[in-house]
C-alpha cells in the first residue's frame, strides 16, 4: 500500500482494475485507492503478471503492507502464490522476511507501487440501513436507462454471476458509479427495506414522513483526515482579527472583468497575494527548528477550500501573486473542476502556504476557520451585505453601502497581532482602493 499523500497512514482499496492473472505492464494503473485526501490510481512500476491479490475491494491496508503479488512471468505465478502462502496475513502485517526471500528467489516480487492522477472520486458511503433479520439474494434495484453501459470491476462481475444476481441492478460506489465486488456482496446479504408501514406513513398534513438516516456510517479516509487535522489545529495558539471592507469598487470591477471569465474566487486570491507582498509575515509557518523560529516561503500559493462530496479539499493556486487574473480564474476553474471529480494530483492540493475559506456564496455573514497545520494564517470570507452607514455628504446623512466581513486566524507563536491587523488593512485598501491591481 503505497504512500499517496503525506499524512496518509493507511488506504482502502476501492477497486482493482486487473484480475489475478491478467498481465500488466510499469506504469500501468492497477488498482483504485482511497487515501485520506482523494481516490488515486495506483500504477505498477515494472511489468510482470497479478499472481494474487491480497487486499479485496473494499478492505483496508496500513501504508507499506503488501495488497498483491506479481510474479515475472505467467508460468512463474503458481511458485509465487505457493511461496507467500495463504496471504491473509499479508493484510494485517508485512510478510515475513522468509517469505519474502522466498518469493525473490522464484522470480517474483511484491507488488511495488506509486500513486498517479485519478480518473474519478468515488461515490459517498452509501446512507447506513437497518439490517435485514435474514440476508436476502435479492438486491435493491438501481433505475438505468434501457440499454446503458453498466460498470463494474472483473471480480463484480463474476462474483454476481456466482450469486444469480443481475449486475445492474446493483448500486456501485467506486468511481463514476462503478460496482465493485463489495458493493455485489451488498446486495446479497445486505439491508432489508424499510417496513412499508414507515414509508407509508404521512403526517397530519397529508404529506409523507420525512424518513431520517439512522445508525453509524464510517469515515471515508478523506473524512478521518479532516477530523485528524482538525484536532491537530487545537494545539495551535490562535487568534482572529477582522475587519469590514467597503465593496462597490471591487463589484464594479467583478462586472467587467465577468464577461471574460473572472470570478470573485479568482480575484480574491490575487488581492490576498499582493497583500501578503507586503506582509511576507503571513505567507510563513512556525517551525520547531533550533527550539523554534519561523519559515518564510518564497512562493505565495493561494489554496482555496472546496466543499465536495464526502469531505473537504484546498485546491492550490500557484504563484497567485506573479499571475494574471485571467489566468488564475482559468486555473482556477480547472481545480474545483478536479476536486468534484477527485482527479487532483497531490501538487495540486498541499503546496498551498496561505488559505482561504468563503462562505458568502452560503449568506454566512461572518465566521472565523481553524488555521491549518503548517500555515501562518487563513481568511474567512463572509458574504456581501447591505448596510447604512454614515455620509456628511447625504440628505439625511447617511447612505447604503456593500459591505463584507472578513477575519484573519493567525497562528500567534510568530504572528502578532500587529502583523495581522497591518496585513488586513493592507488588503482592504487594495480591495477599496486599488482593484485596477486585482485585474492586471
Amino acid at each position: 500500500m503505497p504512500a499517496l499523500s503525506s499524512t496518509m497512514k493507511e488506504g482502502k482499496v476501492v477497486s482493482w482494475l486487473k484480475s489475478e492473472g491478467d498481465e500488466i505492464e510499469a506504469g500501468e494503473a492497477i488498482m483504485v485507492v482511497e487515501s485520506d485526501k482523494a481516490d488515486m490510481d495506483v500504477e505498477a512500476f515494472e511489468d510482470g503478471f497479478l499472481a494474487k491479490i491480497l487486499v479485496n475491494e473494499g478492505e483496508m491496508a496500513p501504508v507499506g503492507d503488501c495488497v498483491a503479488l506479481i510474479a515475472a512471468s505467467a508460468e512463474e505465478i503458481d511458485a509465487v502464490v505457493a511461496a507467500a502462502g495463504d496471504g491473509s496475513a499479508a493484510v494485517a502485517a508485512p510478510a515475513p522476511p522468509a517469505a519474502a526471500e522466498a518469493a525473490t528467489s522464484g522470480g517474483a516480487y511484491a507488488a511495488s507501487l506509486s500513486g498517479g492522477a485519478p480518473p474519478a472520486a468515488a461515490a459517498a458511503p452509501a446512507a447506513a440501513t437497518t439490517a435485514a433479520p435474514k440476508a436476502s439474494s435479492t438486491p435493491a434495484a438501481v433505475a438505468r436507462a434501457p440499454g446503458a453501459r453498466v460498470v463494474a470491476s472483473p471480480l463484480a462481475k463474476k462474483n454476481a454471476e456466482a450469486l444469480g444476481i443481475d449486475i445492474s441492478t446493483v448500486a456501485g460506489t467506486g468511481p463514476d458509479g462503478r460496482i465493485t465486488a463489495s458493493d455485489v456482496q451488498n446486495a446479497a446479504s445486505g439491508a432489508a427495506p424499510a417496513p412499508a408501514a414507515k414509508s407509508a406513513a404521512a403526517t397530519s398534513s397529508g404529506e409523507a414522513a420525512v424518513e431520517l438516516p439512522d445508525g453509524f456510517v464510517p469515515f471515508t479516509g478523506m473524512q478521518k483526515a479532516v477530523a485528524g487535522n482538525m484536532v491537530a489545529t487545537l494545539t495551535i495558539p490562535s487568534f482572529q482579527v477582522s475587519t469590514d471592507i467597503e465593496m462597490t469598487s471591487f463589484e464594479a470591477m467583478y462586472k467587467k472583468l465577468k464577461p471574460d471569465g473572472v470570478s470573485v474566487s479568482a480575484m480574491l486570491a490575487k488581492a490576498c497575494a499582493l497583500a501578503i507582498e507586503k506582509h511576507p509575515i503571513i505567507n510563513s509557518g512556525y517551525s520547531e527548528q533550533d527550539g523554534g523560529g519561523i519559515l518564510f516561503k518564497q512562493d505565495i500559493n493561494i489554496a482555496m477550500a472546496v466543499a465536495i462530496e464526502g469531505g473537504l479539499m484546498t485546491p492550490t493556486l500557484m504563484y497567485a501573486n506573479e499571475r494574471p487574473v485571467k489566468e488564475i480564474a482559468e486555473n482556477w476553474k480547472e481545480l474545483v473542476g478536479k476536486a468534484k471529480t477527485g482527479t487532483l494530483s497531490p501538487a495540486e492540493y498541499t503546496t498551498g502556504t496561505f488559505t482561504i475559506s468563503n462562505m458568502g456564496m452560503f449568506g454566512v455573514t461572518q465566521f472565523g476557520s481553524l488555521l491549518p497545520v503548517g500555515h501562518g494564517g487563513i481568511l474567512a470570507v463572509g458574504a456581501t451585505q447591505d448596510v447604512i452607514v454614515p455620509d456628511t455628504q447625504a440628505v439625511l446623512g447617511m447612505k447604503k453601502a456593500r459591505k463584507m466581513t472578513i477575519t484573519l486566524t493567525a497562528d500567534h507563536r510568530h504572528i502578532y497581532g500587529s502583523d495581522a491587523a497591518l496585513f488586513l488593512r493592507t488588503l482592504k485598501s487594495i480591495m477599496e482602493n486599488d482593484v485596477d491591481k486585482i485585474a492586471k
